[in-house]
């Protein structure tokens, strides 16, 4: 796992900087087309695939208007002819050998300048990372007409994926699932979680003799036991810093919310209610958090200070089953039942409501989606959709109003983290 998972993705290049194209986009307050294909020559194999997804990675951010070039047998253009289409940039993707090192280049050329802007390369240790490839190349393009960030992209993801009737492996791999490789095998492993933002080492529940949260360094395979509980043990949020977790544990079968140290591995309880508390999320500065309860008869939402004797106050006021939360900043995110059917699927919506504000926002409208999850900028939401025989990974970019979804055939998605 050390050779797959070190950064692979060594650039090479010279990124040009005229605004031609950006100066039509402020003006015209349109969004720009581009055309990307891939060469045919070298391994081209590689190549249609890496295009193939960078294609998506700018239909996804939302910042482009993709357009599918397919093959190209040389790597010059006619500006002439793609000004006349009004298309304003041409990416070019290219995948060579060189001395047994497979390297990945992308020329962008600006249709608007009439000329080269992005001559980049990517030296490729492992071609299985390829998707990563193609996240970065977008990342790059993106980063030129200077739209807001999709650095998300980037990020690994981590889920918990059963295998057969009381078994879960841990698997990391990129947004679009095309990427998929187990990191943790054997048992029952689930509730998989970042411990900070390198994205270094994880925190997940391990059914050993008990419960038992493990923090888990990817590269080295180092393991740490955390602790353990009679019922359920789950990491399911991290400050920033990475210094502190709050948890949930039952030590007495009834599950609570606690606040751990990271430095002194000390707890302080958070909660103390003779029903289910689980699922907390900083708030406020780090300074409060939401969480699941029973408070109402149900599953509903709640806020509280970080301390045991602070008032829970009820924070969703519609459903009768809101069991998933995320949160990010003032914001919150909750999937909620919105059918009750006792004999066949039920309807789950995802919703984003302000701790400041009455605002209140479906994101979702049909089937059941659950476990909603902020990415790091707080700009997109990554939940999961189930429907017969498969999870798929749904991906709602808020300032856009769209989503899109990564089907894992055959497959149960137990939980994840990004």
């Amino acid at each position: 796992m050390k050779r797959i998972l070190w950064v692979m993705l060594c650039s090479m290049g010279l990124l040009f900087g005229a605004d031609a194209t950006i100066d039509i986009i402020k003006s015209t307050n349109r969004t720009p087309k581009i055309e990307v294909g891939y060469i045919a020559g070298g391994d081209s194999v590689l190549a249609k695939r890496i295009y193939k997804v960078l294609l998506g990675d700018l239909n996804v951010s939302g910042h482009f208007e993709p357009i599918d070039g397919n093959v190209y047998s040389k790597n010059t253009i006619d500006f002439s002819a793609y000004q006349s289409k009004k298309i304003d940039l041409v990416g070019i993707v290219q995948v060579v050998k060189e001395n047994k090192i497979l390297k990945a280049s992308l020329l962008v050329y600006d249709n608007n300048a009439s000329t080269l802007q992005i001559n980049k390369t990517y030296q490729i240790t492992d071609s299985a990372l390829y998707p990563f490839i193609a996240h970065k190349m977008a990342v790059e393009i993106n980063a030129y007409i200077k739209a807001p960030t999709i650095e998300w992209m980037n990020r690994y993801v981590v889920f918990s994926q059963y295998t057969s009737s009381g078994l879960a492996d841990i698997v990391l791999s990129d947004y679009t699932l095309t990427y998929r490789q187990p990191i943790i095998t054997g048992g029952l492993n689930i509730f998989p979680k970042w411990a900070d933002s390198t994205q270094k080492e994880i925190y997940y529940t391990k059914y050993l003799t008990r419960p038992t949260i493990v923090r888990h360094n990817i590269y080295t395979g180092k393991s740490e036991h955390i602790v353990d509980s009679d019922g359920m043990a789950a990491v399911s949020d991290i400050s920033k810093d990475g210094k502190k977790l709050l948890i949930t544990l039952a030590p007495k079968h009834q599950s609570d919310i606690y606040l751990f140290d990271v430095s002194s591995k000390t707890f302080s309880q958070l909660t103390k209610y003779s029903g289910i508390d689980v699922s907390g999320y900083f708030i406020d500065k780090e300074r409060s958090m939401v969480f699941v309860s029973d408070r109402s008869g149900y599953a509903n939402i709640y806020a509280k200070k970080l301390d045991l004797e602070a008032p829970a106050e009820q924070v969703v006021y519609h459903g009768r089953n809101n069991n998933s939360i995320s949160a990010h900043g003032d914001y919150v995110a909750y999937s909620s039942r919105e059918s009750d059917n006792e004999f066949g699927a039920n309807t789950f919506n995802i919703y984003l409501i302000s701790m400041r504000t009455d605002y209140i926002r479906r994101l979702t409208a049909i089937g059941n989606n659950q476990m909603p999850r902020f990415s790091k900028d707080g700009g997109s939401v990554m939940f999961l959709k189930h429907t017969s025989g498969q999870t798929a990974l749904g991906v709602i970019r808020l300032d856009h109003n769209k989503s899109y979804l990564f089907p894992l055939s055959k497959a149960n998605i137990q939980s994840f983290d990004w």
